[in-house]
């Protein structure tokens, strides 16, 4: 039987109806492994319709392999990855990055939103430049970063920029990436490659997908030995299909974007309810489909036995993420437990 919806991660969704319809059309009958069937084909051609350009993509099983492979891609074992104190990938994929780049350091940025910036890039790029230092060679930018805010096309241009400038390659963590494009109503193409973006990991599982990431290479020279790569980390799976089917449908039917709005909607929904109530304080302003709140214990552990699950690990704020299938009579009903309990805290 299924749990009674909670907000703690867009991951507890299950999976949307297009993409278990693709899995289920991707079923009828047997088709050639490793990726050489029509629907990974299908796939491929969706991706280059949708970001306007010849690129080359890979698919994965996971967030973490995609992160990790692609800046493993980047970097020499001598080399370092610029990103910011909470990004993804130096504080929860234990270790990945370096262990697939064979130890390429990550150079931690201090943030107070999680945005890099150009002169925190520059800083480390300028500030050692000696042989006894991990040479600067990537940036890593998450997008939305991990408090929920979108890099604007300005700020990512001058990212990019200072890359170009300093020797850099620029990787994009779009791990909810259609959150992100829904924010700013923009193109894909927009927010990547004509931005200046080398690389991208494009999640799929928090959109809707039951399982499945893909590694999107805008300048196809550095996608070189990426397949080997995959095959090397247990990444090559063999009936691709399973993989590339949903994203051909999510794709062609727009769903990838539909189900983004709706997350960022409900975000927006329960963030408007909430703001106002005594002792809650929204850390980050709501621009994807993640709300933080400053609470205290009291009104933390109020939640909680109430039934709601949610973490506090950035900052202490508890962070509430509204998935595809979010329903608003579950996030008024959390909001309203809120209100319940501001009002018996103030009492």
């Amino acid at each position: 039987m299924p749990h009674t919806q909670q907000f703690a991660s867009d991951n507890y969704a299950g999976i949307c109806p297009e993409a278990l319809r693709a899995m289920e059309e991707a079923n009828r009958g047997s088709a050639t492994a490793y990726g050489d069937d029509p629907w990974t084909l299908r796939a491929a051609d969706a991706f280059r319709r949708t970001f306007e350009t010849d690129c080359e993509l890979f698919f994965v099983f996971n967030g973490t392999a995609a992160n990790s492979l692609a800046l493993a891609s980047l970097c020499q074992s001598y080399e370092s990855i610029i990103a910011a104190d909470i990004a993804h990938v130096e504080t929860d994929e234990c270790g990945a990055p370096e262990f697939f780049s064979n130890g390429a350091k990550i150079l931690v940025g201090r943030t107070t939103n999680g945005k890099l910036t150009p002169e925190t890039i520059r800083a480390f790029v300028l500030g050692r430049t000696d042989i006894h230092f991990p040479r600067p060679r990537a940036v890593t930018i998450t997008q939305p970063t991990e408090t929920g805010q979108v890099y604007t096309l300005d700020e990512i241009r001058a990212i990019s920029a200072t890359c170009r400038e300093l020797g850099l390659r620029l990787h994009m963590d779009g791990a909810r990436f259609a959150n992100a494009i829904e924010s700013l109503g923009c193109s894909p193409a927009e927010m990547t490659w004509q931005a200046g973006v080398d690389v991208m990991s494009f999640g799929g599982t928090k959109n809707g997908m039951a399982i499945g990431e893909a590694v999107i290479f805008f300048d196809r020279a550095l996608a070189e030995g990426f397949d080997y790569r995959c095959k090397q980390a247990g990444q090559l799976a063999s009936k691709m299909r399973f993989l590339s089917a949903p994203w051909a449908v999510m794709f062609e039917t727009g769903a990838w974007r539909t189900h983004a709005a709706h997350a960022n909607a409900c975000a927006r929904h329960f963030a408007q309810q909430v703001e106002a109530l005594p002792g809650v304080e929204i850390m980050f302003p709501v621009e994807a489909n993640g709300v933080f709140l400053k609470l205290s214990e009291t009104l933390i552990e109020g939640l909680h036995a109430r039934g709601w699950r949610f973490y506090t690990f950035i900052g202490g704020s508890a962070r509430f993420m509204f998935a595809w299938d979010a329903q608003i009579a579950r996030v008024d009903a959390l909001a309203a437990d809120l209100r319940a309990l501001t009002t018996t805290d103030a009492a």
